[in-house]
């Protein structure tokens, strides 16, 4: 009887070394995955940053660009090159608008919608059992 206990105690041995394992091994593939996905993620976002430095870059060089176009300077040359006859406007002609320009295109934009709350709506009602 003595020789079936020793032999279950190294069968379970066995198993549990085995399930042992194959747990730590499956603990180290999940390890070398979860670093694999984690510097496909850190490439990934390095080409992000890069094209959004590029970006900021053309849009830094187009600001450049369009603010020396808007030099008075340069639009009289252009004028006169590209012969527009085009002249200063006289100071009746300007108008000069107070206030935030976005907010106030907001509310021209969205004045129709509010004229139109504004209106009462007429509701009829007619009343089963009453006659009028």
């Amino acid at each position: 009887m003595n020789r079936t206990s020793n032999h279950a105690f190294v069968n379970h041995l066995l198993v549990y070394t085995l399930v042992m394992i194959c747990f730590t091994g499956s603990i180290g593939l999940g390890t070398v995955w979860m670093r694999h996905q984690i510097s496909l993620t850190a490439n990934a976002t390095k080409v992000l940053d890069a094209r959004i430095a590029e970006m900021e870059r053309r849009v830094n060089e187009t600001t450049a660009v369009m603010e020396a176009e808007q030099d008075p300077a340069v639009l009289k040359r252009r004028n006169s090159e590209w012969r527009l006859g085009l002249v200063q406007p006289a100071p009746e002609q300007v108008v000069r608008v107070a206030g935030d320009p976005v907010m106030r295109l907001a509310a021209k934009r969205d004045r129709a919608l509010y004229t139109d709350l504004a209106r009462p709506a007429t509701v009829s009602l007619r009343l089963a059992g009453l006659t009028p």
